[in-house]
């Protein structure tokens, strides 16, 4: 018998993939938006394919911002690109 595979939703594209295949992004118990690659920090989590599209896609309507309920820094997004060029090299 295999094992599930968790599922998530991408907030950029709306398609549902591996939960491994996504980037994390956290709103912590602190208040704080912050990217998590680990998958294991505590907070309310919202997932983005690793592609620039869907994060300008998520950032354009607001999808991020919605899940997490509290407006996302700039700083975040920054990051996210970044990471996803180097994901992409």
């Amino acid at each position: 018998m295999q094992k599930k595979i968790p599922q998530r939703q991408c907030m950029g594209c709306r398609e549902r993939k591996a939960k491994r295949e996504l980037i994390r992004v956290v709103r912590g118990t602190d208040g704080n938006v912050s990217v998590d690659f680990s998958g294991k920090v505590n907070g309310r989590g919202a997932y983005i394919c690793p592609d620039p599209e869907c994060l300008r896609k998520a950032q354009k309507a607001k999808s991020l911002e919605r899940s997490l309920e509290t407006p996302i820094p700039e700083q975040v997004y920054e990051r996210l690109i970044k990471e996803m060029e180097a994901q992409a090299k």
